[in-house]
């Protein structure tokens, strides 16, 4: 008698379950693929829309106004008959604006961000980053009272005559405003710096601050610039605390002290109003946008060459 022989399934078979299996694990990542593609995809046709509404709608506005009047002229009254596009007095406010704001949140923003990496204890870390990320919360109107309502008045205190509006007092609370965003951006790139490169600072002798100054900072510089860039389009982009504590008129002015608008806080103003769709008027926010664009782009691609460079001289 032969022996029984075991029933085992054929080769041919076992390759055709190996095949399927690896058709539908391709066709599965295939199919996630197409996903994270189209929704990248999205986000740039989102983007390029914006571009073309902002750029369509500014053609309309520059059929009426040259170009020349509205980068030169000094004056911003397009609602009033003796109408006037200058863009300069807006412009103006938004930069003296930003820049307070920036020249509190970029120091503050940095030393915390040091701070809370190199020196704090784990449980003050985990702490105070929550509090921050919930000031960070905190609804722009309510900076846009405070500062009106608390900050303004204590800053008349100290200067005497200080307008009730005042790109100052406007300057500082979004500066408050924009420390979370440094901050913990900042943070989170500096904790993201290989241990070793601590180690072999200490080693050679160098001091917690040193090694934080001169390797964790140098090593960390894309996500600190990142950082940085975020908040200059925080700052530059912020509509309500301006609209708010900075005054809504026009005035072509670089002293802090004084009230003046915001881009943000005219394409508000007129955004409100009874204008009526495809006048002229209504038509200059979409110029004053498209500047505020512009704006940003420099800023971004500043920020971009800064980076760029820092690494190579490091």
């Amino acid at each position: 008698m032969h022996p029984p022989q075991t029933v085992r399934p054929s080769t041919d078979a076992a390759h055709s379950r190996r095949l399927g299996y690896s058709y539908r694990r391709h066709l599965g990542e295939r199919f996630i693929e197409a996903i994270l593609f189209l929704m990248a995809f999205i986000s740039v046709v989102i983007t390029l829309a914006i571009v073309a509404m902002l750029v369509s709608e500014s053609l309309v506005f520059f059929e009426h106004v040259s170009l020349w009047d509205f980068l030169t002229d000094t004056q911003w009254t397009p609602l009033f008959d003796d109408a006037h596009y200058g863009i300069l007095p807006l412009v103006s406010g938004t930069v003296v604006s930003s820049a307070v704001a920036l020249l509190v949140a970029i120091p503050l923003g940095t030393i915390t961000a040091i701070y809370l990496s190199e020196f704090a204890p784990f449980a003050v870390r985990e702490i105070a980053k929550p509090f921050l990320e919930l000031l960070g919360g905190v609804p722009t109107v309510v900076y846009g009272y405070f500062a009106l309502l608390f900050v303004t008045p204590a800053l008349q205190k100290i200067i005497p005559g200080l307008p009730g509006f005042s790109l100052l007092s406007a300057g500082l609370v979004m500066g408050i405003m924009i420390i979370p965003y440094v901050s913990s951006m900042a943070e989170d790139a500096m904790r993201s710096v290989p241990m070793h490169l601590r180690e072999g600072s200490y080693a050679m002798g160098a001091t917690r601050f040193q090694t934080a100054l001169r390797v964790v900072m140098p090593a960390a510089f894309s996500g600190i610039a990142a950082a940085y860039i975020l908040g200059i389009s925080r700052a530059v982009g912020e509509t309500m605390v301006v609209a708010i504590a900075a005054g809504m008129q026009p005035n072509l002015t670089w002293n802090p002290l004084e009230p003046a608008a915001t881009i943000t806080a005219y394409i508000v103003q007129v955004s409100l109003g009874d204008l009526p769709h495809g006048s002229i008027g209504y038509q200059t926010i979409f110029a004053a946008g498209l500047t505020l664009l512009l704006m940003t782009l420099a800023f971004n691609i500043l920020g971009h060459v800064l980076r760029k460079r820092y690494r190579e001289i490091y």
